[in-house]
């Protein structure tokens, strides 16, 4: 009980805090603006540690982050084989070709209005394909490697960045494109010059939105069969062992390499998109 109670003014110190932060008068700066989730995130781990050490929470139900912490250290080589597996092989893989095919189905799209209106439709119909249903399938088709897990990531992030892409070449306003054709600029002149820079907004945010869809979609499709790696293997033959800390530390495994793959398609948005209002500081 003490442990608990413990947890509760950690929670009131925490969020006095991160209140008094947000609400100061530096709370615009960039320390402020990594300080705040990163106390947030500290406070909680910490009331999980001593919620679950005070109440005798089973560890096979839930195991305290120190448990976690220390069988993520003890696995650590067998934890890159998986990260190797599941995050270089399948899903980045399948992000690549899944963001690249939808990108040049876009141009198709802008280029013909009969593709956009066959194409648009039956990419929708593929968006609403379970993954359950999937990913046997594509395992039986492809084998029990890294390229099935591909190929339903392939599935996965394909619509998302059509649907993106196709609506930042819409961007540009009329004007825009009449000023284009006063200076008789070609189909791929405008592209470049005027219409793919307006649709880079789009474009990222469907990136950003694509870079979680693939880590799921992989460590899905490894339920369904795979080699004896993989992120999703872990997780499916532990929780069959009731190693629920070996499960934990593959879904931090996932977690950390997720943030890490939003965080960069971000700085690149940042970087390519610094003209945009969206990127302006207030």
């Amino acid at each position: 009980m003490t442990l608990i109670l413990l947890a509760l003014l950690l929670w009131a110190a925490g969020w006095t805090l991160n209140a008094t932060l947000a609400n100061g008068p530096a709370r615009q700066s960039r320390a402020v603006h990594l300080a705040v989730p990163l106390i947030f995130g500290i406070t909680l781990i910490a009331m999980w540690e001593l919620i679950t050490r005070g109440a005798d929470v089973p560890t096979v139900i839930l195991p305290p982050p120190s448990d976690i912490a220390t069988t993520f250290g003890n696995n650590l080589p067998m934890l890159w084989a998986d990260f190797v597996q599941t995050i270089l092989k399948g899903a980045l893989s399948g992000y690549i070709i899944g963001n690249g095919a939808a990108f040049l189905t876009a141009l198709l799209i802008d280029r013909s209005d009969y593709l956009r209106r066959g194409l648009l439709p039956l990419g929708n119909f593929m968006a609403a394909l379970p993954i359950v249903g999937t990913a046997p399938i594509l395992v039986m088709w492809f084998g029990f490697g890294w390229q099935s897990k591909a190929a339903v990531v392939v599935l996965m992030v394909y619509f998302p960045m059509l649907v993106n892409t196709v609506a930042g070449l819409s961007e540009t306003t009329g004007m825009q494109r009449d000023l284009m054709k006063t200076y008789a600029a070609s189909w791929s002149q405008t592209l470049t010059a005027l219409r793919l820079p307006a649709a880079l907004p789009f474009i990222f945010n469907g990136l950003k939105i694509t870079t979680t869809l693939a880590l799921v979609g992989a460590i899905v499709a490894e339920f369904f069969g795979s080699p004896t790696q993989g992120l999703g293997f872990r997780i499916s033959t532990s929780i069959g062992q009731l190693d629920l800390a070996l499960v934990w530390a593959a879904i931090v495994t996932a977690a950390l390499a997720g943030t890490a793959f939003y965080g960069l398609v971000s700085l690149l948005e940042k970087r390519a998109t610094f003209w945009h209002a969206s990127q302006r500081k207030h």
